[in-house]
This record gives C-alpha cells, structure tokens and sequence, in this order.
C-alpha cells in the first residue's frame, strides 16, 4: 500500500471518529441512550461506575489487542491502531453538550444514531476499526466456540436489556431506536452514495436495445450467454450499469421496443469505470 494511500485512510480514520465522538456525547450520553458494541458497553459502564468513558473505551481497545496477540490470530495491524482516535475525540468533543442541548429524547436517538452510523462506516470502509463487538468476541470465541457474529447480536441484545434494568424500558426502546438508524447509517455508508443501478435484460430484440442503450444513454453493454430452462434455446443476457436518473427512460424504450422484453433491476453498491465516478472514501 502506498504512503499516499495510508494518510488519506488515517484522515478518514480520524474523521469517522470524531463524527461518532460527537453522535455520542452531544445526543446519547445526555439521555442516558446506548449504542451497540463495545461503545455501548463503555458507555454502560461509565453509567455505572461513574467513571470516564474514553478511559473505559482504551482499556477494551487494549483488551482487545492483548486478546489478538494471545490467540495468534494475526490480525493485529497497524491499521486498527488508529481507533484509539476514538477515546482522543470523546475527550475532546466532551464539551459539546453545552452548546447543543436537545430535550427531545427521540431527535436525539435519530440524529445520535444518524451520527454514529456514518462516523463508523467511514472508519471501517477505510480499514479502520472502532474496537466493536470483536473485542468481546474474539476473546470468548476460542473458549466457546460461539461464532462471531451470533455473540455480537447477543451482546447488543444484552447492553439494551442491562441498559432497560439501569433506567427504563422505555429509555432502553428509544436505544433500539438509535441503534436501528445507526446501522441504516453504517450500511449506507459502507455502499456509498452512488445511485447507479445493473440492469439484467433479456430480449428478442438484442440489437434495438443495445444501439438505444449505447448510442442514446451512453453507457456500455456486455453479454452475458445463456440458456432457457424451458424452450431450451440460445440467449444474450444483457448486463449494463445506468445512473438512478437513467433508469426509468431506459425501462419504457426497452418495453416499448419489445414489449414482452424481461427485466431485473439490482441496486449496484459500488461501481468504478469509465463514465462513473470515484468514491471518495
């Protein structure tokens, strides 16, 4: 990996972090919300113990990689190192509270989830990590067996009812809440903002299509060869990648071309080529 490579990740590292920083202590931590993972887990404790949650963050962090030196595991790399960003922000962004002070417990669920959702996708989709269930995960998987991702639903599910039994059922749903746009957030960042869709179309009518597609929408076309179950013959499949805004005059010409044509549109999460644009991130 080049240098130049590294530093844009560790900025974009670094932002996410503080993103998720200001989620957390501007809208969560005044209403006593949770968010998943290790992060909800410190936030607990800090509710708890009365103790500073970047300090009960960087001693998971650090079981975390002690744990991943222990079982050999090798994954312990200098990129995951950045995440210690994370406590740097929460100490920094503390101060936050003062200025935004919304009274409204589901706003700030939304907007905290919104926040923290965003802040972490940019941090994994650079190849960061922000400690998350695996700290916990990694640690008992040798021992139980448990597979990873089954013990990170599990801990989610038992921060919420901990979080219920330490103020209120209903503080603990307004969590859901928060943890529900949180991972919409996370998931949407991690996809990006791209509105390019692929296009699947099977028709009699190759040729119309295709000149239409190309010569009018200005987007390539590459044939995939198949076969049909019933009729048993020989058909080009039609694969082709168009922007959000294409999509729907390219569907009324390919049926108004042929109208039996068949046609299966799939969100593309990420595409790089001519004509389309770089992620940022």
């Amino acid at each position: 990996m080049s240098f130049r490579i590294t530093i844009k990740r560790i900025i974009f590292i670094a932002i996410g972090c503080l993103i998720s920083a200001v989620g957390i202590n501007a809208f969560i931590i005044p209403h006593k919300l949770l968010s998943g993972g290790v992060s909800g887990i410190a936030i607990l404790l800090q509710y708890l113990l009365r103790f500073h949650l970047e300090y009960l963050y960087c001693f998971l962090i650090y079981q975390y990689f002690y744990t991943v030196k222990r079982s050999g595991q090798g994954i312990c790399n200098i990129k995951y190192i950045w995440s210690s960003f994370f406590s740097f922000f929460l100490t920094m962004t503390k101060g936050i509270r003062e200025y935004i002070n919304i009274n409204d417990i589901l706003l700030s669920c939304i907007y905290g989830g919104v926040l923290n959702g965003i802040g972490v996708g940019i941090a994994l989709k650079n190849k960061g990590s922000m400690g998350g269930t695996d700290i916990i995960a990694v640690a008992t998987k040798k021992k139980l067996g448990i597979n990873i991702s089954t013990l990170s639903f599990g801990i989610n599910i038992v921060v919420v009812i901990l979080g219920s039994l330490l103020s209120s059922v209903q503080t603990a749903l307004y969590t859901l809440i928060s943890m529900y746009v949180s991972s919409k957030m996370l998931d949407k960042t991690l996809k990006g903002l791209n509105n390019e869709k692929m296009l699947l179309i099977v028709t009699d009518k190759v040729d119309e299509v295709s000149n239409f597609i190309i010569n009018d929408i200005h987007r390539g076309i590459t044939y995939l060869y198949g076969e049909g179950a019933y009729t048993n013959k020989e058909k080009k499949v039609m694969y082709c990648i168009v922007t959000l805004n294409q999509l729907e005059k390219v569907k009324a010409k390919i049926l108004e071309i042929d109208n039996r044509a068949f046609i299966t549109v799939l969100d593309a999460a990420e595409v790089r080529g001519k004509g389309f644009k770089v992620p940022l991130m």
